[in-house]
C-alpha cells in the first residue's frame, strides 16, 4: 500500500527549519500562514520526507561500476560521468564536480532534519516520553544511514589498519544554523554511525507505523551493514539474524515472472509493467528511492553488465530486456514505479548472513542461505544449487549474487571497495569500448568520490579537505 505523506504540513514545516535554528524567539516570527513545529507529530512527518531523507542518488557509484548504459550524449556533456565511466585516472574530477551533487547534498539535508528532531523533539508537545524517545530513535537511524552512505562514497573505504588516519567526512551534529563542525576519520564516523544505532535500538517499535519509518528490524538490518563493512563478521551475524528473526520473507521473482511472462518473455516489446519493489515490496526493513523520487522508471543497464547475469535469472529477466536503438544496443528497462534502491531489504541482509557465515567457518550453511535467495530467483528449468569447497569460494559466489540482486545500489560499490582490501577477491575492472580497451584496478584512487566543489568552497562553520587527490 502506497503511503502518503501529508505534504502541506511537510512543507510547512522544512519551510520554517531555518527560523526554528536560528531564532532565539522564533515564536514572534512566524510567516503569515506557517506554522512553527511544535506537537510530536509534526516532527515525525518530517521523517518521512520522499524529496530527501527517503531519497538515495549515488548516481557516480553506478557510473564508476559500469552497472548502468551511459549514452553518448551524457557523456559529451557531463565530464564528470565521462570521466568515472572510462575509468580516466588522470582526469581532474575535483574541477570537474562543480555542481551540487545530490548525493553530497541530499546527505546532509537527511541528517539535518534528523538532527532537528533530536534537539527538538525531548519538549515536543501531545505525546508521551515513549513516543518521544521513538520520534528521536527513528531520527538516529535515519541519520546512521545517510552517514554510511557518505563514508563510504566521499572517503576511503574502511580499513581496520587504517581508519583512525584516514580523512572521514563532515560530522554535523546539530541543525542550528551556522553551527561549528568538524571532519573526522573513517574511524570516528563508523564509531558514531555504531552508537547512533545502539542508541536507537531500545526506542525503535518491534513494527513502525510504515515502511518510511525505522523499527528494530531496521535497525539490525543498518547495524548488519554496517558490521560487514567494518570486517567484524560475528556481530554483523548477529544482527543479521535479529533482523531475520522480524522479516525473512523474499519476493518470489520466478513467480512474478511467469505471471507476467506475456510481456517479458516476447523479443522486441517493451510494454512498461508495474515495479513490485514499492512501499509494499515484502522484502521491506525500510523504504529510499533511488536516484529519483517518487515514481519513475528502472535504469538502463550496459550489454556487457546485463550479459553476466546468471542464466534464467528470473529477477533480470523481470526487469530488463535486451534493446537496440540508433546504434546503441542497451538493456531496456522493463518496468516502472516505485524502487526500494536506497534502503534495505532481506535479500540484502540474508547474504550478509551468508558471506558471515563462510568467514566464521561454516560454508555448507552459507551455501544453505545462499541456495535460499537463488531459489526465488532463477527459473526452475536453469536451478542447480551451489556449492563451495572453501570460504574463498563460498565468497565470490555470494557476492556475484548479492551484486546481482542489488545492481544499481549502493551495496556493490560498497562490497567492491571492501573486497579490494582482500587479494583474495579484489578484482580489476575491465572492458572494451569501441574497440579499446579499459581498466580500473583495485587500488585506484577513482573509488572514493570528491567531495563537490561547492562543499568545499563554501563549507560555513568549518572546514572540508578531500580525501582523494582528483
Amino acid at each position: 500500500m502506497k503511503t502518503k505523506i501529508n505534504k502541506l504540513l511537510l512543507g510547512s514545516c522544512l519551510v520554517l527549519l531555518a527560523c526554528l535554528c536560528s531564532c532565539d524567539d522564533y515564536l514572534s516570527n512566524v510567516p503569515k500562514g506557517q506554522r512553527i513545529p511544535t506537537t510530536l507529530n509534526d516532527f515525525s512527518v518530517m521523517l518521512a520526507d520522499e524529496y530527501t531523507n527517503c531519497r538515495e542518488d549515488v548516481t557516480q557509484a553506478l557510473v564508476l561500476l559500469n552497472d548502468r548504459y551511459v549514452s553518448d550524449g551524457y557523456l559529451s556533456y557531463y565530464e564528470l560521468w565521462n570521466a568515472n565511466y572510462f575509468w580516466d585516472e588522470n582526469a581532474d574530477r575535483i574541477a570537474m564536480n562543480k555542481s551540487d551533487e545530490t548525493t553530497y547534498y541530499n546527505g546532509y539535508a537527511g541528517i539535518s532534519t534528523a538532527n532537528l528532531i533530536i534537539e527538538n523533539a525531548p519538549t515536543a508537545t501531545e505525546a508521551t516520553d515513549a513516543e518521544r524517545g521513538q520520534v528521536i530513535a527513528q531520527a538516529k537511524i535515519l541519520r546512521a544511514m545517510k552517514y554510511f552512505t557518505l563514508v563510504n562514497y566521499y572517503a576511503k573505504t574502511y580499513n581496520a589498519a587504517t581508519a583512525a588516519t584516514d580523512g572521514g567526512v563532515p560530522l554535523i551534529t546539530s541543525a542550528e544554523v551556522g553551527a561549528t563542525y568538524t571532519q573526522p576519520s573513517v574511524q570516528e564516523i563508523y564509531d558514531f554511525i555504531v552508537q547512533d544505532i545502539s542508541e536507537a535500538l531500545p526506542a525503535l517499535p518491534e513494527r513502525a507505523l510504515n515502511v518510511l519509518y525505522a523499527d528494530k528490524a531496521t535497525a539490525y538490518a543498518l547495524a548488519a551493514r554496517v558490521y560487514l563493512q567494518m570486517g567484524n563478521y560475528q556481530e554483523a551475524l548477529a544482527s543479521a539474524g535479529e533482523a531475520l528473526k522480524r522479516n525473512d520473507r523474499l519476493f518470489d521473482w520466478v513467480a512474478f515472472y511467469n505471471d507476467n511472462a506475456a510481456v517479458l518473455s516476447v523479443p522486441d516489446v517493451y510494454q512498461s509493467i508495474t515495479s513490485p519493489m514499492g512501499f509494499d515490496y515484502e522484502e521491506n526493513y525500510i523504504f529510499c528511492h533511488g536516484n529519483n523520487s517518487y515514481s519513475g522508471n528502472d535504469l538502463q543497464m550496459r550489454e556487457d553488465r546485463g550479459n553476466r547475469f546468471e542464466q534464467g535469472d528470473a529477477h533480470f529477466m523481470s526487469r530488463w530486456k535486451i534493446r537496440t536503438m540508433a546504434g546503441s544496443t542497451y538493456y531496456n528497462p522493463n518496468m516502472g514505479g516505485y524502487f526500494n534502491r536506497g534502503g534495505l531489504t532481506t535479500t540484502e541482509v540474508y547474504l550478509i548472513q551468508a558471506e558471515c557465515l563462510a568467514r566464521t567457518g561454516n560454508v555448507a550453511g552459507a551455501m544453505d542461505v545462499l541456495n535460499t535467495v537463488r531459489q526465488k530467483r532463477i527459473l526452475p528449468e536453469y536451478y542447480q544449487p551451489l556449492a563451495a569447497s572453501s570460504a574463498d569460494e563460498a565468497i565470490d559466489m555470494i557476492i556475484k549474487v548479492k551484486g546481482d540482486a542489488l545492481v544499481q545500489t549502493i551495496i556493490p560499490f560498497c562490497d567492491a571497495r571492501r573486497l579490494n582490501l582482500e587479494p583474495a577477491h579484489a578484482r580489476t575492472l575491465t572492458k572494451v569500448e569501441n574497440g579499446q580497451q579499459y581498466t580500473l584496478s583495485p587500488s585506484s584512487h577513482m573509488w572514493v568520490m570528491p567531495f563537490p566543489m561547492g562543499a568545499v568552497k563554501n563549507s560555513g562553520n568549518g572546514t572540508v579537505t578531500q580525501n582523494v587527490e582528483r
